[in-house]
């Protein structure tokens, strides 16, 4: 069993959804980016996904766009993600990882070369937001068979048709997208998404994830009553750009994330009451 199925079943042991906190690597510079990395899980993270900086990621909104611009003119690159969970795994064993972006980056640094040096990182598993399950020879099916996760993504328009074959070939949870669009740019509607989460239940008994969309507690809470996590990310790069100097970012960032721990851990106490 790995880091994210022993996550998720200590989770559930727990009856409680997940925070999956989602940055940039690199952002807003290598250093600052790692002191943040490293006060994840302290601050309430239960599983950390890392972005690959690229210059046309065209599932997020003006957010992650931003702070993938703001690594690469720090020098970001597949090596410095790499580099950035190297240091993680330096102090943390425990907390799961999981790579998430585009094919491009991947394919540039070499398919291969990738799988190997992201498991030599500490990289459980990866997203990839633009390969469909067509494509799995290029990455999913290599990737399974060396030992990463590979999570599939989900949305509001994959019908009961689509959806096996979506969910075919992936493992560790399953990644919904709570809105029809890109990151960051409209709230999720929870009605909607609970009823989302039964459907995709019906066809698997992965843990489910949902993210885009969720800015504050309040939301992360809601959402925590009826899935298995609740995945943040819009909001915690945006207060990287907010912060009125780099050295001020990791503090904001970390705070945020209490506060969203804090939401998605009593969801379900409030329900139950």
């Amino acid at each position: 069993m790995g880091r994210i199925a022993r996550r998720f079943a200590a989770l559930k042991a727990e009856n409680r959804a997940g925070l999956v906190t989602f940055l940039t690597a690199g952002d807003p510079d290598p250093a600052i980016s790692l002191e943040i990395l490293k006060g994840l899980p302290k601050a309430g993270a239960d599983i950390i996904e890392l972005g690959m900086p690229f210059s046309d990621p065209m599932a997020d909104g003006p957010a992650i766009q931003a702070a993938s611009l703001r690594a690469l003119a720090a020098g970001g690159s597949m090596k410095q993600t790499l580099a950035l969970v190297r240091a993680f795994r330096a102090g943390d064993a425990a907390t799961p990882i999981i790579l998430m972006g585009y094919f491009n980056p991947v394919y540039s640094y070499g398919v291969d070369r990738f799988i190997t040096d992201a498991l030599a990182a500490g990289v459980d598993g990866l997203i990839m937001v633009d390969l469909p399950p067509e494509e799995d020879a290029e990455l999913c099916l290599p990737a399974k068979k060396a030992g990463l996760t590979f999570v599939r993504l989900a949305t509001p328009t994959t019908d009961d048709e689509r959806l096996p074959k979506v969910l075919h070939n992936g493992s560790g949870f399953i990644y919904y997208v709570s809105i029809a669009g890109v990151t960051g740019t409209a709230a999720p509607d929870v009605g909607r998404v609970a009823a989302a989460i039964a459907r995709i239940r019906r066809h698997s008994d992965l843990p489910i994830a949902v993210g885009f969309g969720i800015r504050n507690p309040e939301q992360a809470s809601a959402v925590a009553r009826a899935a298995d996590a609740v995945v943040v990310g819009s909001a915690l790069v945006a207060e990287i750009a907010a912060a009125p100097t780099p050295a001020a970012a990791p503090a904001q960032v970390l705070d945020l994330v209490k506060r969203l721990a804090e939401g998605v851990r009593d969801a379900r106490k409030i329900t139950a009451e």
